[in-house]
């Protein structure tokens, strides 16, 4: 379906769906997801130029049905498959994503961490007519010995890679910085996020600065090449009511906030999304929300959001 939109932009430098926005273009996948919405060609575009709505669709990714993530459009559910150290086989993957679909999914992800990922990967992205997500650092790991020994070029190597291959969009958690970890280190559960997790071993370990922050303007050339989104992990979200509590109580400042917008001075037009910090009370949503809706209408939750909480 997408042949003939993708091919007229082959020798494009930048191929994003916000640069064509910006130039004032309905590409074919705005006027695909103005359909699906039922919104005007002419509002999707002016959303995705501003920013405030984003279409992952990467150029590679041939049998992509587009759809879009933003205030303008409908709420849209994701869903996580992949593949383990103790079971990895294609058809049981793409069993995993037929379901996802079926029952509803509007994207997926692709968290595999075990044997023969990229052949997987392959596999899910030619099945896959919703766009696919993935976490290029759990790959990354597993080319190397050790997590200190993780390097930026293997990790570019690795975005390449999965961008070529035809990914939709990817989780970068650019924004969990080294002076933030000792935030975490009063906490019941500690670092939830896998990539949080192991980014905040290698910065200790290395002492240095976060590297997916340090060139994070070479992943935005990446990404602008094959059309990729940002999801901007939330590496630091709390694990528990409790640890949620912590960082206001202490008086910090709200993590999400701070790893939402790495780069609020970068040169490069990028999409993203952000991923919302979940296990907070239900009278904390609503100012959540309010502080990153000041800066962008694209949210993703992670964790539950609990009506009450009650203590025995």
């Amino acid at each position: 379906m997408r042949t003939e939109w993708v091919a007229s932009r082959q020798n494009d430098p930048i191929r994003t769906q916000m640069h064509y926005a910006r130039q004032g273009m309905i590409t074919g996948e705005m006027e695909y997801v103005a359909r699906r919405e039922r919104l005007a060609p002419e509002l999707i575009r002016d959303e995705v130029a501003r920013g405030r709505m984003i279409i992952p669709a990467n150029i590679n990714h041939g049998n992509l049905e587009p759809m879009a993530i933003g205030i303008a459009s409908k709420c849209k559910i994701n869903a996580n498959i992949g593949n383990s150290s103790t079971k990895s086989d294609i058809a049981g993957e793409i069993e995993k994503l037929e379901y996802a679909v079926k029952f509803g999914a509007d994207t997926v992800m692709d968290l595999s961490t075990g044997g023969n990922i990229p052949e997987i990967r392959k596999a899910i992205i030619a099945a896959s007519p919703v766009p696919i997500g993935t976490v290029p650092i759990y790959e990354a790991l597993a080319r190397v010995r050790r997590v200190e020994d993780l390097n930026i070029d293997v990790m570019l190597e690795v975005i390449e890679e999965q961008a070529a291959q035809g990914v939709d969009y990817m989780t970068i958690h650019a924004g969990v910085l080294i002076q933030y970890v000792p935030l975490t280190s009063k906490r019941i559960t500690g670092i939830v996020s896998r990539g949080g997790a192991i980014l905040a071993e290698w910065m200790v370990k290395n002492h240095k600065q976060n590297l997916l922050y340090e060139h994070f303007e070479d992943i935005c050339k990446i990404f602008q090449k094959y059309d990729v989104t940002f999801s901007l992990g939330d590496g630091l979200r709390p694990g528990s009511l409790a640890d949620a509590m912590l960082v206001f109580k202490r008086g910090r400042l709200n993590l999400t906030w701070i790893e939402s917008f790495p780069m609020p001075n970068s040169k490069n037009e990028y999409l993203f999304f952000v991923e919302l910090e979940g296990h907070q009370t239900d009278s904390r949503v609503k100012r959540a929300l309010e502080v990153l809706r000041r800066k962008t209408a694209r949210l993703e939750v992670l964790g539950s959001y609990p009506r009450a909480a009650a203590t025995a």
